[in-house]
């Protein structure tokens, strides 16, 4: 499974994004799909995730400001980032957990992720 991210990039304060997300490879199903966020120097933190039933969680910090959604016919997911701030800058990375084509595995891949910079 190999995952392709894009949308990032420069933006000031208050702005908005949207990430795009491209899953590919000896996919069956998808089942959750979640974004995470990396600065250099911290661990990687979960920014949101949604089951394959559209069930979505978000961390506190953008609650109410990102908004996840998939759609399994393209087995894309996205990240809608409004609002943002200086502390939304990080490296932006994709996942899934996706059952692959042979019924018997699964797989859980990550992408390499998309830049996002917000300039104060």
């Amino acid at each position: 499974v190999q995952l392709q991210a894009s949308g990032g990039g420069l933006v000031q304060t208050g702005e908005s994004l949207r990430l795009s997300c491209a899953a590919s490879g000896s996919i069956l199903r998808i089942h959750d799909m979640g974004w995470y966020r990396q600065v250099p120097g911290q661990q990687r933190e979960l920014v949101a995730e949604i089951s394959r039933g559209g069930g979505a969680r978000y961390a506190d910090t953008v609650q109410g400001r990102f908004t996840i959604s998939r759609d399994d016919g393209k087995n894309m997911v996205y990240l809608q980032m409004n609002n943002l701030k200086p502390d939304d800058t990080a490296v932006y990375i994709c996942n899934v957990f996706a059952e692959l084509l042979d019924g018997d595995s699964m797989m859980d891949a990550w992408g390499q992720g998309t830049q996002v910079t917000v300039s104060s």
